[in-house]
């Protein structure tokens, strides 16, 4: 008779002291092809906002001596002092520090207030705030937002950055600083010319911005929060001082080892045909001063002997921003130590 072999197979014997071998798992491991990009920042943004600050230490740039936090009235109450800063910002549009301040004395002479600006006319309003860039186009918004103001909030100015875009000739950029200053609320970062230039020439945005809606948000996707309110006085002192719009003192610059625009010449706009600076305009043209630059004290022209000039705008755009925080010329070359 055949024996047959069992199917089942004995045991595997197991020496005292030790486990029997155990089968590893296995798990199953799957790539989806999109990797989350690091947070980008710049290389050097740290150390060269701290030669910004150096090279700022003294606080003796127009921005110091005549922004918008030095023209209102220390002393008005409260809601009439932050309706002075708007004012001024909405000034300070295409014009000079020095021409800014001198306009919102001459108004808080007059009496810089919502009722006043209401029922003052137009023509003595225009003599008050000349030689503003564009002081006919201000002289509306000035009344129109008086209006509102005066409708809607009962001489003061509104809290939130919604609310202030949506008054006539005030941009983002007006409505972050004014939450800034007059409410002491960080919204988001004030970007004007100054701060629009040096951060592209610094490589602070990403691939480079046109306009400085788009350095606005380029610079708030990486800079700390807690240095929002800080970065739009640093870079617009450094830029009427040292990284001038054209010919930039890169030679005292601190930032000159590490700055990828230094030493690089600033683009000249090419002139117009028919403009002084054309090689083709006649010898007899008359020089167009710069809107706000010169003729202080001098009164304004005529409104019915002369037809306003179009002028560029600043985006109203709506600005949507994060939940607010409390608010934490050429002349003789400086130079600055390391």
């Amino acid at each position: 008779m055949t024996s047959t072999t069992s199917s089942r197979q004995s045991p595997v014997p197991v020496t005292p002291g030790t486990h029997p071998a155990r089968r590893r798992g296995q798990v199953k491991v799957e790539y989806d092809g999109k990797v989350e990009p690091k947070h980008w920042e710049p290389p050097d943004w740290s150390k060269q906002l701290g030669h910004v600050r150096q090279m700022r230490s003294a606080r003796d740039a127009p921005v110091d001596l005549m922004g918008a936090e030095k023209c209102y009235d220390t002393h008005a109450p409260d809601g009439v002092r932050r309706y002075q800063v708007l004012v001024s910002l909405m000034l300070s549009s295409q014009t000079r520090d020095q021409v800014t301040s001198a306009a919102l004395q001459r108004l808080r002479a007059h009496g810089c207030t919502v009722d006043n600006i209401v029922n003052i006319d137009d023509d003595t309003l225009g003599q008050l705030i000349y030689p503003v860039g564009f002081w006919r186009t201000k002289v509306k918004y000035l009344k129109q937002t008086s209006v509102i103001l005066q409708r809607e909030f009962r001489g003061d100015i509104s809290n939130t950055v919604e609310g202030l875009v949506r008054l006539p000739g005030v941009g983002p950029k007006m409505a972050h600083l004014a939450m800034d200053i007059a409410w002491h609320q960080v919204s988001g970062i004030g970007v004007d010319t100054h701060v629009h230039r040096i951060s592209n020439r610094l490589g602070w945005t990403r691939g480079g911005t046109k306009n400085p809606e788009e350095t606005r948000k380029a610079l708030e996707d990486w800079l700390p929060r807690d240095l929002w309110s800080e970065i739009n006085w640093s870079l617009v002192g450094f830029g009427q001082q040292v990284c001038l719009p054209v010919n930039p003192l890169c030679s005292v610059c601190l930032n000159k080892h590490s700055c990828p625009s230094a030493h690089q010449a600033s683009p000249a706009k090419r002139p117009k045909a028919g403009s002084p600076r054309s090689p083709h305009s006649p010898k007899t043209s008359r020089v167009k001063l710069e809107p706000g630059s010169l003729g202080l004290g001098l009164p304004p022209p005529s409104s019915s002997s002369s037809s306003a000039t179009p002028v560029k705008e600043e985006p109203l755009a709506t600005a949507l921003s994060p939940p607010l925080l409390p608010r934490k010329r050429k002349s003789k070359a400086k130079t600055f130590s390391t």
